[in-house]
């Protein structure tokens, strides 16, 4: 499943979206109403990774960044 995250305030408009497959974390982010960039990074067991994806989220969490419906 992907989660989906916005920040709107000021000037800025933005998405970020993480999702899971196995060991590999994939993070899509851009401007909103653009495809944006994705990064790709890999683990060597899927805990490693869900603990990756769980830091981020709570780093966009601090930020400001408001999560929408799930992808």
């Amino acid at each position: 499943m992907t989660r989906r995250f916005e920040f709107v305030g000021g000037s800025s408009s933005k998405f970020w979206e993480v999702s899971m497959r196995g060991a590999t974390v994939t993070v899509r982010y851009g401007r909103l109403g653009t495809e944006g960039q994705t990064k790709n990074t890999g683990f060597t067991d899927a805990g490693m990774a869900q603990k990756h994806a769980d830091a981020l989220i709570a780093q966009k969490i601090r930020k400001g960044y408001q999560e929408t419906a799930a992808v």
